[in-house]
């Protein structure tokens, strides 16, 4: 009887362990289902997020621009940060070391024609008052001083010194844009 009784137990459990291998079976199949229609939806979703994110990353790259070195032009004791600006980059100034006898203008001017230049900004500075100090110059359109456009304000400038014996600073400024500020030099104002 107790080879009976086992041989009872041992095909009892073998039953349990077959119908729980059906049951998995089962279950997994349905979650297969499942995992079918989910992954094509998360497939869905991913590319809707990959395109998503690649339209950011075109937007990066497009308002990206790398920052050139500066290269300081001087005039005594006068200097400028670059040879060449962009439309909307500053023209840093930095006057250090001013003498005492050191009284005058700084004169920004633009390139009208070949033989032409116009004042678009003066600066006085005086040496026994304040012997350093810097200065930022942007560039804009304005209606009073003739600056209808983009292309006014693109070409050859120079900085010159007025009172004193030191040479003028040229420097260029480009047609390229600095990011986010064609806004400003998109539309004529004259």
């Amino acid at each position: 009887m107790k080879k009976n009784g086992v041989m009872g137990i041992i095909g009892g459990i073998t039953i349990i362990v077959i119908l729980g291998i059906i049951l998995t079976a089962e279950q997994d199949s349905e979650t297969d289902d499942k995992s079918i229609s989910e992954t094509a939806k998360d497939d869905e979703e991913t590319s809707e997020m990959q395109a998503k994110w690649d339209e950011i990353e075109k937007i990066k790259l497009e308002n990206y621009y790398l920052e050139k070195e500066r290269t300081w032009t001087t005039s005594g004791p006068f200097q400028i940060d670059r040879e060449e600006y962009r439309l909307g980059q500053k023209i840093f100034l930095v006057i250090e070391g001013l003498k005492s006898e050191d009284k005058g203008q700084i004169a920004f001017l633009r390139q009208l024609n070949d033989t032409h230049l116009s004042v678009y900004q003066t600066i006085p500075f005086d040496g026994e008052v304040k012997n350093q100090f810097n200065y930022y110059m942007q560039p804009k359109l304005s209606i009073i001083k003739g600056i209808c456009s983009a292309e006014d304000i693109v070409g050859n400038w120079a900085v010159v010194f007025r009172g004193t014996d030191y040479k003028s600073i040229s420097f260029e400024i480009t047609d390229e844009m600095i990011p986010n500020i064609n806004e400003n030099y998109e539309h004529p104002v004259c």
